[in-house]
């Protein structure tokens, strides 16, 4: 199916209003019942893009591998930030998010002026200077960018953690509800990589009795978790 490639009109109109660095940021895992949530901050500047870039869940497996190799060496900089399953089960989506997302632009070698982030909520919040773009991982070439870089390592990651749990099939369903998946948790229930507060486990009778109530957390929890 045809799409328009990405753009830099975002970065460039944050440019303009004075952000010297701009970071493009998008999450992956957010709807797997196990594995952490996974998110990218990267940095490309202005240049072109390679050729085919553009959210990673247009491109097929391969095409995503092959980007990747050439984004690793073509963009300024990224890093990567996780929220554990634990942590997704003891702060909620939100916050995990804000997490894994504020571990990766912590990461980076120069802290962004600026951050486009996918979507249409700012879960980021805090001091970061934030620009919500809807489906700006197909608009943004920085958002781009971090969707393909995100989607691959976290895709990898699950593969390696999925080999101590081979009944899941981690490799092909990165931690999502495929039917395999399904079948082996109506089987064997929760592996330690799995998400404990999440609905699915109402479904499985034997195993409902796993499943954590999240409770009401103070304002200052993430925090503490980012100190950690």
């Amino acid at each position: 199916m045809p799409y328009e490639p990405p753009t830099h009109s975002v970065e460039r109109s944050l440019r303009y209003a004075g952000a010297a660095v701009v970071a493009g940021v998008d999450e992956v895992g957010r709807g797997a019942w196990a594995g952490p949530v996974t998110v990218c901050a990267a940095v490309t500047g202005l240049r072109r893009p390679p050729a085919g870039l553009t959210d990673s869940k247009l491109l097929t497996p391969r095409r995503r591998t092959e980007l990747n190799a050439v984004l690793a060496d073509w963009v300024t900089s990224h890093a990567l930030g996780h929220a554990s399953p634990q942590e997704c089960d003891e702060l909620g989506m939100t916050a995990a998010l804000r997490l894994a997302a504020v571990r990766a632009l912590e990461a980076l070698p120069v802290r962004p002026d600026a951050v486009i982030l996918d979507g249409k909520h700012n879960y980021l919040g805090g001091s970061w200077r934030v620009r919500t773009v809807i489906k700006g991982d197909q608009k943004c070439v920085p958002v781009a960018a971090a969707s393909v870089l995100a989607k691959v390592h976290r895709d990898g990651l699950m593969a390696e953690l999925g080999e101590g749990y081979p009944v899941y099939a981690f490799a092909d369903n990165a931690g999502y509800p495929s039917p395999v998946h399904r079948a082996a948790l109506a089987e064997f229930g929760p592996s330690p990589l799995h998400r404990l507060s999440w609905a699915y486990l109402d479904d499985l009778p034997d195993w409902r009795h796993l499943k954590r109530v999240r409770l009401p957390h103070q304002p200052d929890d993430l925090q503490l978790a980012l100190d950690i």
